[in-house]
């Protein structure tokens, strides 16, 4: 039986540590929660994690939430795999500033449009934030176009792929979603488009495609 099980959703941002563990060849057990069915608020989920979202890595140690740790803990963890700067004191901190950027400014901007009321209980400043969304998405992948992916380099790190790259991936693949074109950031696009013919990508997307839902 895997020591690892990663607790995911479709559509969420669960699916950059998702790839990461099939990039560093991990042995690991899926479970799928339909949000659909709020799965996230069972009674054995936030037994798990209170804060009742994904992902949630569940480890010999214990439990691990937030995708910026779960990405690192996969990186050191599988450390073979090389998926992160770790003898790099300021590549690291670059690679981690990325992710912070991710996690702390386009997911919240994205968070906006679909969970408003986290922020606000009132109907008109939900509307308001939910049509801000698309403008601050596209902000904020303007400055990942403009900051974060060195000119002629495949990856957020430049020559090197780390796990910066599937959380770009993956938050990038919101885009759509939010009424934003990809293709606004050519650099931001040809990342998206190497990122898909990637197998451990190609094997991520059709296990959530595959996976039946669970309820916890």
């Amino acid at each position: 039986m895997p020591e690892l099980t990663l607790y995911s959703a479709r559509g969420t941002c669960a699916l950059a540590t998702h790839i990461a563990l099939l990039e560093a060849g991990a042995d690991f057990d899926l479970v799928l929660l339909d949000f659909a069915q709020q799965a996230q608020r069972s009674a054995g989920y936030l037994a798990l994690n209170p804060k009742g979202r994904v992902p949630l890595l569940r480890t010999p140690q214990g439990v691990l939430t937030e995708t910026p740790a779960l990405l690192v803990y996969v990186a050191q963890r599988f450390a073979q795999a090389r998926l992160a700067p770790l003898e790099d004191a300021w590549a690291f901190a670059q690679m981690q500033a990325f992710n912070s950027y991710l996690v702390s400014t386009a997911h919240v901007a994205h968070s906006h449009r679909l969970r408003a009321a986290r922020w606000s209980d009132d109907a008109a400043a939900q509307q308001s934030m939910a049509a801000k969304v698309p403008q601050n998405m596209r902000d904020a992948f303007a400055y990942i176009e403009q900051n974060y992916l060195p000119e002629g380099c495949d990856w957020v790190m430049g020559d090197a792929y780390t796990v910066t790259d599937p959380y770009l991936f993956t938050v990038a693949g919101w885009l759509a979603g939010d009424s934003v074109d990809i293709g606004e950031f050519p650099k931001v696009a040809a990342h998206y488009a190497r990122m898909q013919q990637r197998p451990a990508v190609q094997q991520a997307l059709a296990q959530l495609e595959a996976q039946p839902l669970a309820r916890v």
